[in-house]
């Protein structure tokens, strides 16, 4: 028995070219905001086109993980709204084959993608982490002189401190420049004012030249004796214009990985599983060494015995020790002796105390990181299965193929997406809410709506039908469609016009006898409103009559009918009689204030309504049998 089905090769055909695309858009609409980040580590830094391509590519091996289900859930909606879009679905759905049975190769392709996003997750993405991070701390290091920030010292130029108030890109130029030139002794430190400067790199590469204008410079001498016994501390010299070099490798060197490769985002599962065994350990030991200490400090180890201490204690009438009493019998140099070693001790034990839990909080802080990468494995994963079915279930609903509504849904739900998982990953890392917590929000909000639109899509649901909605809405303002009836290029049979003139004037007679009958310009009874609700089959059967006859006098050439039949209004047959159909709804408003208030008022205006809608069609009716009757003279 084969696996796969004609269908489902179709289905599938459908799908893999919409969704190569889509995979390639997504991947680089995400490497363009990522990129858009560090663009000032790459302009103006003379990198090679070996190091771009480097950085493009290991950049792009980041992104896959999160441009799959993008790329599904894009590539689903796409596929399913032109398949509605051009009633191919219906056609399947008529042969009684249901979406989800036609989804199945799609699904299980969906799944295949999962574990490929895992695998690649656990083996290439790790080291492709690894790989772009050096190269941007290595893009960093490079060319600093872009890299100077603004009232804020710079210490990436070995050997001084540089302090610059402000910057001209354009110029190149450096304004309000401070140096601090650090050597291994103090002695011969020097201190640089400029009004102004510019720092450029060598041709070698290997020196940074800082062209300094309208300065003073001020350093500390080594200690030495001149020729008369006078000794000078430091030397102050003014200049115009001063070139000083700096040692700086200015060439593009890759920076060193091994803090890098100990980050959670550059770790598979297998080594994530064992960082955080370790951590345990190491955290269960640090323990293990506090507990001792705090066991040492409450019960120090004393050389004598137990008999010859309790003689120094002086005990209390219960038998109690009364500390204050022996601290009273000591000297005052013996007090200050015991107070200043006591305070010595507590200070020591706190400092110890402090340094432990800033060494736990970032053994905890770590392992969070490594529990949160172990999550986001498994959640990237997924959120691919989770997409395609929210995806293929609002095209199957909506119908809609192309690029135009598609996008948005996409955009909005991966908003959504994106949203909810940055914002549980922020607050499990710094420790507000639990990893589990924080990693699963976005699932726990996907999987619903997504069981929520592949229900409503299985039963052919208009929950996103825009028609639908907006019909509910008209009723409820209480709005209404205007006719629209145009002339028939195609006539099969003409209009009775004897026949539908006689019935028009027993509707009008009708229509005055219910008038008088009904008071429609006058309140309603609220207990008969709510409580006693009794049909209007009349109006019912009035307006099914007016329609029949409009329906027959559509046929007509006639352009003066036409227009009358335009302006007969659609009569609402229900709505001036009762807010719901449902009785204990009626009664459920009537009690909930205000709302049976707003729902009578309501009514009243529909009762209101119906009154003019009676006159307009008793008015109506008398043109038009007027216009019938000249049509008969004529002939």
């Amino acid at each position: 028995m084969r696996i796969f089905k004609k269908l489902d090769i179709f289905m599938l055909r459908q799908f893999l070219m919409l969704f190569a695309g889509t995979f390639f858009i997504s991947l680089f609409v995400l490497m363009m905001q990522f990129l858009w980040r560090y663009v000032d580590d790459l302009i103006g830094k003379g990198l090679s086109l070996e190091v771009l391509g480097q950085f493009f590519w290991y950049m792009g091996l980041m992104m896959v993980p999160q441009a799959l289900p993008l790329a599904i859930l894009l590539a689903s909606l796409i596929t399913m709204g032109n398949l509605g879009e051009s009633s191919e679905l219906t056609a399947i759905k008529a042969s009684g084959i249901s979406l989800l049975k036609s989804l199945r190769g799609l699904i299980i392709f969906s799944c295949f993608i999962a574990g490929c996003s895992f695998i690649f997750q656990n083996n290439i993405g790790p080291n492709a982490n690894i790989q772009l991070r050096q190269l941007l701390l290595s893009m960093k290091q490079k060319s600093p002189e872009l890299e100077i920030p603004e009232e804020i010292f710079y210490a990436g130029i070995p050997g001084c401190n540089l302090y610059v108030q402000h910057k001209d890109l354009d110029k190149g130029m450096l304004y309000g420049v401070m140096i601090y030139r650090m050597t291994e002794s103090f002695e011969d430190a020097a201190i640089i004012l400029a009004d102004s400067g510019r720092l450029q790199s060598t041709a070698d590469k290997m020196h940074l030249k800082l062209t300094l204008y309208s300065g003073e410079w001020f350093e500390n001498m080594r200690s030495q004796e001149l020729a008369g016994g006078a000794s000078v501390p430091y030397r102050r010299e003014s200049f115009m214009a001063k070139v000083i070099l700096l040692d700086f490798d200015n060439g593009f060197n890759l920076a060193e990985a091994s803090g890098i490769a100990q980050m959670a985002q550059a770790q598979s599962l297998p080594q994530l599983v064992l960082h955080i065994d370790s951590i345990h350990q190491v955290g269960d030991s640090i323990g293990r060494q506090v507990a001792h200490d705090i066991r040492q400090f409450s019960f120090p180890s004393t050389k004598t015995s137990k008999k010859d201490s309790l003689k120094s204690l002086a005990k209390a009438e219960d038998g109690t020790v009364n500390f204050d009493s022996i601290f009273t019998k000591q000297s005052p140099e013996q007090q200050r002796d015991i107070l200043q070693r006591a305070g010595n001790r507590i200070q020591t034990n706190t400092m110890d105390t402090e340094f432990r839990g800033l060494a736990a909080h970032d053994y905890n802080q770590r392992e969070r990181e490594y529990r949160i990468e172990i999550l986001n494995k498994f959640v990237l994963s997924i959120v691919c299965i989770v997409f395609f079915f929210i995806g293929a279930s609002l095209g199957a609903i909506i119908r809609k193929g192309g690029l135009g509504v598609p996008v948005i849904i996409s955009v909005l739900v991966f908003i959504l997406f994106y949203i909810l998982d940055n914002t549980g990953y922020r607050m499990a890392q710094q420790g507000s809410w639990t990893v589990w917590f924080g990693k699963g929000l976005a699932l726990a909000v996907l999987l619903p709506l997504a069981s929520f639109v592949t229900y409503k899509a299985n039963k052919d649901s208009v929950v996103f039908n825009m028609d639908a909605y907006r019909t509910f809405f008209m009723r409820l303002l209480g709005l209404r469609l205007k006719r629209n009836i145009a002339s028939k290029e195609v006539i099969i049979n003409d209009p009775d016009y004897r026949r539908d003139a006689e019935r028009l004037n027993a509707l009008s007679v009708e229509i005055d006898h219910y008038s008088e009958e009904h008071h429609l310009k006058h309140l309603p009874n609220p207990i008969n409103v709510f409580f006693r609700y009794k049909p209007d089959h009349e109006v019912e059967r009035m307006a099914t009559e007016l329609e029949e006859v409009i329906e027959d006098l559509g046929n007509t050439r006639d352009r003066y009918v036409l227009s009358y039949l335009n302006q007969y209004p659609v009569v609402s047959e229900k709505a001036h009689t009762r807010p719901f159909d449902t009785p204990w709804l009626n009664k459920a408003a009537a009690i909930i204030f205000p709302i049976g208030i707003i729902l009578y008022i309501r009514m009243c205006r529909f009762r209101l309504r119906l009154y003019h809608d009676l006159k307009q069609i008793s008015r109506v009716n008398g043109q038009m049998t007027e216009r019938i009757s000249s049509m008969h003279n004529a002939f």
